[in-house]
């Protein structure tokens, strides 16, 4: 089964990608959805696992309420308020957030620095 993370935005896909294996995939809403994008969500996603990574902001929580009805089974994946989205999230706190989701054995963990 495929597993799929949807965002809002390009920049928050690049953040995440560079923190995933190639094989999960991650869509954008690229803002307000309407019936037609939905629909192409769906179509993308199938029968695929699903988890909504959204913006703490008021548009983040619009969006993941629309996607929360069109994907009730989804998991949910969230930023802390004060960081600017997910693109601004460290990356640090995305790998304790995609952990929290169960979704460790996909995640590309960083070089440690050398001391």
């Amino acid at each position: 089964m495929s597993i799929i993370i949807i965002v809002e935005g390009k920049n928050d896909r690049s953040r995440l990608r560079r923190l995933l294996v190639p094989e999960i995939e991650i869509l954008c809403t690229f803002g307000t959805l309407n019936s037609l994008k939905l629909e192409s969500l769906r179509r993308k996603v199938g029968d695929g696992e699903v988890y909504l990574y959204m913006d703490n902001d008021s548009s983040g929580k619009k969006i993941r309420g629309v996607l929360r009805d069109a994907f009730p089974d989804a998991g949910h994946i969230y930023t802390r308020r004060g960081y600017a989205g997910v693109e601004g999230t460290p990356d640090e706190y995305n790998i304790s957030q995609l952990e929290k989701a169960g979704l460790e054995e996909f995640i590309v963990y960083p070089e440690p620095l050398p001391f």
